[in-house]
């Protein structure tokens, strides 16, 4: 009878174990450990060599296609892209910067540009607008730059 309570209770243990360690606090994406880069978007290759998105084969890549137009994006705010998972700000007129949108913190999606900063719903992180730099922790780094360029009133991502 005791080695049979000792199994039960070796497996119960067992269980309770996979639970805690499954269970997060809701702010993470489960896909990376803290600390952790996001890892980039997956891509393919075409037959005809040209890269395109994992999602949608055959698409093409965001590489040069439009995200939006100048007007659209504030001056001293942002927009939020988040399928492109990309935020996209004008610090001041006419210069047009582009983030991650993903926050280095534990990989959630920002939601929210007010007053010059970019905020993380899950656990308060900010950051700055005109450079991604950290306003307020708990992120560790900055929010990674991303390529855009504008042409003409386009912005597009690159």
């Amino acid at each position: 009878m005791d080695a049979r309570r000792r199994t039960v209770l070796a497996a119960g243990a067992a269980g309770a174990a996979t639970l805690v360690t499954g269970c997060g606090d809701g702010g993470d994406n489960g896909d990376t450990e803290p600390g952790e880069p996001t890892p980039p978007p997956a891509t393919r290759e075409s037959p005809t060599g040209e890269a395109t998105d994992a999602k949608t084969p055959g698409s093409p890549s965001p590489t040069g296609e439009e995200l939006t137009k100048t007007s659209d994006i504030p001056v001293e705010g942002g927009r939020i892209f988040a399928d492109e998972k990309v935020v996209v700000t004008q610090p001041v007129e006419g210069e047009f910067k582009a983030f991650s949108a993903v926050c280095t913190h534990q990989g959630c999606t920002v939601s929210r540009i007010e007053d010059g900063i970019i905020s993380c719903p899950c656990h308060g992180s900010q950051y700055h607008i005109a450079d991604g730099s950290v306003a307020r922790g708990p992120a560790p780094r900055p929010l990674p730059p991303e390529q855009i360029t504008v042409s003409g009133d386009a912005i597009l991502l690159t």
